[in-house]
């Protein structure tokens, strides 16, 4: 069995499929950008949420993006925003802009990551 518990099977993939972790949504209520940082809060949600939830909360001890987030969980973006908006309903995630990327499109910013890329690769 996968080190990622029994929601992944090595043969048939995700076993719980991303429409069924949103419960069928497809969009969040709080608005995110890929680029949005979020971070427990440390007050426990009410209600009942799922593994999944308690899975994102466990990620968000320190700022983390919503991108990164996304990719940790192996969920598409969409499915994580709507995930990331049930807790910051809830009380239990606070969300902030990215504020330090004032453009996205700046040639500085671009090659640094582009050098970054390269230095992993």
């Amino acid at each position: 069995m996968p080190k990622d518990g029994p929601w992944l099977d090595a043969a048939a993939g995700r076993l719980v499929r991303p429409y069924t972790v949103s419960n069928g949504r497809t969009r969040p209520t709080t608005p995110f950008d890929l680029m949005s940082q979020v971070m427990s809060t440390g007050a426990k949600p009410f209600g009942y949420l799922g593994p999944e939830h308690a899975q994102v909360l466990a990620l968000c001890d320190a700022p983390v993006s919503v991108a990164e987030l996304a990719a940790q969980l192996r969920l598409p973006a969409a499915v994580t925003k709507v995930l990331l908006s049930d807790l910051v309903d809830c009380g239990a995630l606070t969300t902030k802009p990215p504020a330090f990327f004032h453009n996205p499109t700046d040639r500085s910013l671009l090659e640094a990551v582009l050098d970054g890329l390269r230095r992993h690769l």
